[in-house]
């Protein structure tokens, strides 16, 4: 049973994870792996729009993926996309990375090799971790502008999406540690945290919700 303060905790962390960045046109489309095919499907909607011409799936499989996504998650957001209309040779699938830091170097790297000229990133993540995506990005490839854009949804859409409200909460709350503590490990740029963000993500973890927390960190 999810509390009423724990929801209350979650929403702050949702609606402080997320950009507020308005999607304009980009060089490319930059799809974040993870178990939530809804990235997938928001990629889908920008090219529809005209955002950007080529999409680039990024991600191989991690715990939570390796037995929905047997191919990887690249692999799958590509199938899903292709289902979709999208035309496959406007699809680049890059299928290593396990984390932010290695989505955004290969990415770099596939699209460097395949010629492509890029000043301008539409990167797609969940939701809640638009902002972790952006750190990663402006740290990792600062010479691009990168708009961030998620599936338009409220948190409580998206928990009835996944179907799994812990797991959204634990999400969000490994979100919001990487957040902490990832810039003074280099990996990020660093963010200003509301003091009222601090104190939900630790009454969060105060209450269990621990399960995707980096271990050695607070």
């Amino acid at each position: 049973m999810i509390s009423t303060q724990a929801w209350a905790d979650a929403q702050l962390l949702w609606d402080f994870q997320q950009m507020g960045h308005e999607p304009r046109p980009c060089s490319v489309g930059l799809g974040l792996g993870s178990h939530d095919l809804g990235v997938a499907d928001a990629s889908v909607e920008l090219y529809r729009r005209g955002l950007f011409p080529v999409i680039v799936f990024t991600g191989a499989t991690s715990r939570t993926t390796r037995g929905r996504m047997p191919l990887g998650e690249a692999e799958h957001y590509r199938e899903r996309a292709v289902e979709l209309g999208v035309p496959g040779d406007v699809v680049l699938v890059e299928a290593r990375a396990r984390n932010t830091g290695e989505n955004i170097r290969f990415s770099r790297a596939l699209l460097a090799e395949r010629g492509v000229d890029v000043s301008s990133v539409l990167l797609v993540s969940k939701p809640y971790e638009e902002r972790r995506a952006f750190a990663t990005a402006r740290k990792l490839w600062p010479e691009v502008e990168v708009v961030c854009a998620s599936a338009a949804m409220t948190m409580a859409e998206y928990v009835d999406s996944i179907g799994d409200a812990r797991l959204v909460l634990d999400m969000l709350v490994g979100a919001q540690q990487r957040l902490l503590v990832y810039p003074e490990q280099g990996f990020i740029v660093g963010q200003e945290v509301p003091g009222d963000v601090v104190e939900a993500y630790r009454r969060l973890c105060g209450a269990g919700f621990r399960g995707r927390l980096v271990h050695g960190s607070s």
